[in-house]
């Protein structure tokens, strides 16, 4: 490698680098940092609650019609109402709109202690996201003991043509998020030894399958335990604002898309970009396969990806029956649809668990990596068991949320921020930009899809539901601002392996090596993703099944 190739490779500002490392590493862990906000929400609803902060607004709330059809079958059919004003017969009205004062409440006062301490359990038992969590990681963390995902990934590599194996891994890390550990873990390493194999440069390579797997994170051609947490969330926010709850699926077309393009982007950038940048490839300056290739029992793991495709084949054929002939389980009882709000959307996830599952211990079975009932309930458990410190940052953020909302603080802000943006007049898609330059800004420092939600999807529904943007929208939005940022934050809890494959072939590498690789990377997937967006929303184009993108009125 020439010695201005050998310079390119090291991050540029290295100072401002460094600065953003000690930083971050400054940033307590996320389960403290909600701790934090906790007492600074105490503090600040304290403040305003004794200024006397208050919003004034019109809510429009729907009456039950239904209820008095049933009213007025009870009486015979003959009820009737008046108009108090003109004695004469009436229609029951659509909706009444009345007007409403919201005050900060006091979380430091009486009734916010007594209500801090008398709803943490129930705070934490009916924070849905925990139960999707548990059900969602049984069956991928079965796969993944087994050995299936690492299966996929390797025999993805060995059967791919050299002219397309870059596209290969670079989709296939996309796709890896249904597992991340098996992309991070498993991906990178092997695409850097993949481009070694070929002769092309293994560091370019592996900034490939990093980009794939981190920068593009928030998207898929399938539906992931990700998917699955970012609805719960939405749906806790729009349940408590009195709003039509969301289906796993609301993003489902726009993740397809975006999935297909950002591979496609991080494939340009590799070629156009990494691989000049490093210059040509000499296998005598690297000192690769140091651990790079796995020991595998080839015969083995084509028995059990055998077993596995059948599975997965017999499973199909089941959840086929019970949702494609008239009547089936799965369809709706009344108007027999199968997409919608329908027994088949409301056991998605139950169904993906189920698949991961079934192949997981059909792969184990024909591999013998995953003998028995008890190796499997032992592969749960001890999936389980790793997800202790992220059901312990969920009982902070269940208690976060329930102490925001009864507080009113999220009511308050949401009112004044759309009073102002109305008065404003700013249009809707340059506040959805900004929101996902805020997000971008934010990941250096909170990285991970759930958290960041978690705090702005209580503040930011409401006022982009008052410019009629639809929830889906917003987290489409948010999709596309969290994602890019993955591979250059220091708090990337994988960033320290990158450096470790990346000496395998580079001694010298260090974590200005990745993030000199990686910024290129990030720079065209938000700005190309960016647009994406943007033109996505302007032409009006649905984000999934049902979810349009604006909500009327």
């Amino acid at each position: 490698m020439s010695s201005d190739a050998a310079a390119l490779t090291k991050a540029p500002n290295k100072g401002f680098l460094n600065w953003i490392e000690k930083a971050g590493n400054k940033v307590p862990n996320p389960t403290i940092m909600f701790l934090y906000l906790i007492a600074f929400i105490a503090v600040l609803s304290a403040i305003l609650s004794w200024v006397g902060v208050s919003v004034t607004d019109e809510v429009v709330t729907p009456l039950p019609h239904d209820q008095f059809a049933q009213v007025n079958e009870q009486f015979g059919g003959n009820w009737q109402i008046f108009d108090t004003t003109t004695g004469q017969p009436a229609d029951v009205p659509d909706y009444t709109v009345e007007t409403r004062t919201v005050e900060v409440q006091n979380l430091i006062s009486i009734e916010g202690i007594r209500f801090f301490f008398s709803s943490f359990v129930n705070n934490f038992a009916g924070f849905g996201v925990v139960a999707v969590v548990l059900i969602a990681m049984a069956g991928v963390g079965v796969a993944e003991h087994a050995g299936l995902m690492g299966a996929l990934i390797r025999r993805t590599v060995k059967v791919a043509p050299k002219r397309w194996l870059a596209f290969i891994l670079i989709f296939v890390g996309v796709l890896s998020s249904v597992a991340t550990d098996a992309g991070y873990l498993i991906l990178v390493p092997l695409a850097a030894a993949a481009f070694f194999t070929v002769g092309r440069h293994p560091l370019a390579g592996l900034a490939a399958a990093f980009a794939a797997v981190g920068a593009v994170f928030g998207v898929n051609l399938l539906i992931t335990p990700s998917d699955s947490m970012l609805t719960e969330v939405t749906n806790e926010v729009l349940s408590a604002a009195g709003m039509k709850t969301l289906e796993v699926t609301q993003n489902y077309y726009f993740s397809v898309a975006s999935s297909i393009l950002m591979a496609v982007v991080v494939l340009l950038v590799t070629v156009f970009i990494t691989e000049k940048r490093l210059g040509p490839f000499n296998p005598a300056d690297y000192t690769a396969g140091d651990g790079a290739d796995e020991k595998v029992d080839e015969k083995a793991e084509a028995r059990g990806l055998r077993f596995s495709f059948w599975a997965l084949i017999g499973f199909i054929a089941v959840i086929v029956l019970l949702t494609a002939p008239p009547g089936a389980p799965l369809r709706d009882p009344e108007t027999g649809a199968i997409i919608g709000t329908t027994p088949f959307m409301a056991s998605l996830v139950f169904i993906i668990t189920l698949a991961f599952l079934v192949c997981g211990v059909a792969y184990g079975a024909g591999a013998k990596t995953l003998v028995g009932g008890n190796a499997a309930v032992a592969a749960i458990a001890k999936t389980f068991g790793s997800l202790g410190g992220l059901l312990l940052m969920f009982l902070m953020i269940a208690q976060f949320i329930a102490l925001f909302n009864w507080s009113n603080l999220p009511t308050v802000a949401a009112i004044s921020a759309a009073e102002f943006l109305k008065s404003a007049s700013v249009p809707a898609i340059v506040l959805l930009v900004a929101f996902i330059l805020v997000i971008v800004i934010l990941d250096f420092i909170l990285p991970g899809l759930v958290p960041k939600w978690v705090i702005f999807a209580p503040v930011f529904i409401p006022i982009f539901a008052s410019l009629h943007v639809a929830p889906q929208t917003l987290l489409a939005a948010y999709r596309v601002g969290d994602s890019p940022i993955n591979v250059l934050t220091p708090l990337m809890v994988y960033l320290p392996f990158m450096v470790t494959v990346a000496q395998r072939y580079k001694k010298d590498a260090g974590i200005g090596t990745i993030i000199a690789l990686m910024i290129p990377y990030t720079v065209a997937i938000l700005v190309s993703w960016t647009l994406l967006f943007i033109t996505w929303f302007l032409l009006g184009i649905p984000w999934g099944p049902g979810s349009p993108v604006q909500t009327g009125g």
